[in-house]
């Protein structure tokens, strides 16, 4: 399993290209992987045949430099293939074996050949210092609250029926074998709900994917290794970094009526475009923005390039628009399409969604009028567009109609502060309500 991202930890075997017996080529795709980020496809760097494939498509969590294939030479018996003996095939989630032997359990004469369920105590913290600071059993406790929970008021509930006699330390052991019955009856396979050997009612059994759940039950979601990675980058984002949030509205008059000209020579570009270009102007007419965060303090970058934040089924990926600056607006509409349908069909490649400086993030379209979005590090800005309204305005010349639309900066506080990013936004905000101006930039 090779490392197909920077940050790349584990990966999924999505599908396998090439099947055993088959002669590859150097430059060859032989399988595509699911990083943290996308769906990358991964070549062969040399000639040969598949002789085998050790973990099938479909596998999940596999980790780095475990083995997933083998290849031979052309000319040799590729179905007489060894395994080499010490490298690992066997992917991460694999279970280890045990790392010690259980402790002896009693033996429990049970009156019928049906064995008792398995009790599960779950206490608040509360209930957890009552029972353990007075020694009391917390078996003998009758949970009232959620899924079985001993709540503070069940254990000062056994607190005043003296149940439990004090012990010499407040252990939470196994309750003990109960005393056989003289008249054994049988265990319904089926009785909400179920009783434990002492008395007090189980909680629920976790719900079933496909079957209605009973109250207060839940089903497990497995996490891609994207939400993961997203998870872990946006818990990083908010407490490492220090954010501001500073927010302008800016007018789209001129924007929407260059829309329409270039419309007439069949020139499709959109309002995100604009903003696209806006931004990478202002980045370089102010460079002090335009740096990242590393271990030892700021970083100025030579290079301008946009990430802009695209949903899909997998979760937000940030594919990026390179030297946005130094391009058109037509062909930052050209590139932002292509990129966001490789993002949503996870086929995007590393360099085209690593290393950019700055992001947008556009909810517009989902009439969203304005919002403040978590910084992707280790760039210091994000800006979050909303939508566009129309307001009724008094000038001097009588009442006019303004098209405005808010967007909000966060930024780093160790790179930008709240007098740098108040001039980045009046900057944009000029750039923006005069696009042709941008042409001259």
């Amino acid at each position: 399993m090779p490392a197909l991202s920077p940050t790349m930890e584990e990966g999924n075997i999505v599908k396998w290209l090439k099947k055993e017996g088959e002669a590859v080529a150097a430059g060859d795709a032989l399988c595509e992987i699911e990083t943290d980020k996308a769906v990358v496809t991964m070549e062969s760097n040399d000639d040969g045949i598949l002789a085998k494939i050790m973990i099938e498509e479909g596998s999940k969590n596999v980790r780095l430099g475990t083995l997933i294939a083998l290849m031979v030479e052309e000319g040799q018996d590729w179905k007489q293939v060894e395994i080499p003996p010490l490298i690992s095939s066997q992917p991460a989630s694999a279970p280890a074996p045990p790392a010690a032997t259980p402790l002896p359990v009693a033996p429990v004469t049970l009156p019928s050949s049906a064995a008792p369920p398995v009790v599960t105590l779950r206490l608040s913290p509360a209930a957890r210092h009552i029972l353990s600071t007075h020694g009391l059993d917390p078996h003998l406790a009758v949970g009232t609250g959620p899924r079985g929970l001993i709540t503070k008021e069940d254990a000062l509930n056994l607190l005043k029926k003296g149940d439990g006699g004090q012990r010499e330390a407040p252990v939470f052991t196994p309750p003990p074998a109960p005393t056989p019955v003289a008249t054994p009856t049988s265990i319904p396979s089926a009785s909400p709900p179920a009783a434990s050997m002492s008395g007090r009612p189980l909680h629920p059994a976790i719900s079933v994917p496909g079957k209605p759940g009973a109250p207060g039950t839940f089903t497990e979601i497995p996490a891609s290794n994207v939400r993961r990675v997203i998870a872990q980058r946006l818990t990083q984002s908010k407490t490492t970094i220090p954010h501001a949030y500073a927010s302008v509205d800016c007018d789209l008059g001129a924007v929407m009526k260059l829309r329409k000209q270039l419309a007439k020579e069949e020139i499709k570009v959109s309002v995100n475009d604009f903003i696209i270009k806006a931004a990478a102007v202002t980045l370089k007419e102010m460079p002090e923005v335009n740096v990242t965060w590393s271990g030892e303090g700021p970083q100025a970058l030579d290079s301008i390039h946009i990430s802009i934040a695209v949903a899909t089924e997998r979760g937000l990926i940030t594919p990026i628009i390179k030297d946005a600056a130094n391009k058109g607006v037509q062909e930052i509409a050209s590139n932002a399409k292509m990129l966001a349908q490789k993002a949503r069909a996870g086929k995007l490649l590393p360099e085209e969604y690593q290393g950019g400086s700055f992001s947008i993030s556009n909810l517009g379209m989902f009439g969203i009028s304005g919002f403040s979005a978590v910084i992707n590090p280790p760039q210091a800005c994000i800006l979050a567009v909303g939508s566009s309204r129309n307001e009724l305005l008094l000038a001097d010349d009588g009442l006019c109609t303004r098209h405005l639309m808010t967007v909000t900066l966060s930024s780093d506080g160790r790179l930008v502060d709240d007098e740098l990013a108040s001039r980045f936004l009046d900057k944009f905000r000029s750039n923006l309500e005069q696009p042709k101006r941008m042409v001259l930039a």
